[in-house]
């Protein structure tokens, strides 16, 4: 049986060694390797056939520097690019979403790490279903396409904590004009609340 070969990204030292662990006892997962950064990252899927990455997103403290890693990673000229697993503590939407712009199959966040191994043999069948921590998000931004120009401005800035009347004000509409923004905004999403 061909065991699937894992470089684990992941700057916390209690986080490499406790998910490297978890993977060691899976009888067909190897790790290949586990680095701490995305310069180590680059190096390591140079040197060995990796099939699945673990990438944090966050390598150096709220930089991001694991999309960058993710990016690289993808664009290097392999004969067989590895799959890139983001995994992360961050919800974001717009971290999600670049994510998987980015070309990841999966995006986890640590507090689900028990389902890691099933997101790999996933990935590695080819078969990679989004994991539910970015699937909601992922609805909600397609939701979110469905408001023109305007709508997702007066929505921005609700969700911002701004009022009616602040919107308004900010915008140099008339609260009315604003009032039937958020009625339509709700109208297309399951999920606003306009009060």
């Amino acid at each position: 049986m061909a065991r699937i070969r894992i470089m684990l990204v992941e700057d916390d030292p209690f986080w490499r060694e406790h998910i490297s662990a978890d993977l060691a006892s899976e009888p067909d997962i190897e790790v290949i390797t586990a680095v701490a950064t995305k310069e180590a990252a680059v190096e390591a899927a140079s040197a060995s056939e990796i099939d699945i990455v673990l990438m944090d997103i966050n390598l150096t403290e709220n930089q991001l520097d694991g999309l960058e890693a993710a990016e690289q990673l993808l664009r290097m000229p392999l004969p067989k690019p590895p799959k890139v697993i983001m995994l992360t503590s961050l919800t974001e939407s717009e971290v999600v979403m670049k994510s998987f712009r980015l070309g990841a199959v999966n995006y986890i966040n640590k507090s689900s790490y028990r389902d890691i191994v099933h997101a790999i043999r996933e990935a590695y069948d080819n078969r990679a279903a989004i994991h539910a921590d970015a699937a909601r998000i992922m609805r909600s931004e397609v939701q979110l396409m469905e408001l023109s120009p305007m709508e997702r401005e007066v929505y921005d800035l609700r969700r911002n904590g701004l009022s009616k009347r602040e919107i308004s004000e900010r915008l140099h509409k008339s609260t009315n004009t604003i009032k039937s923004q958020l009625r339509s905004i709700k109208n297309k999403l399951t999920h606003f609340k306009t009060d």
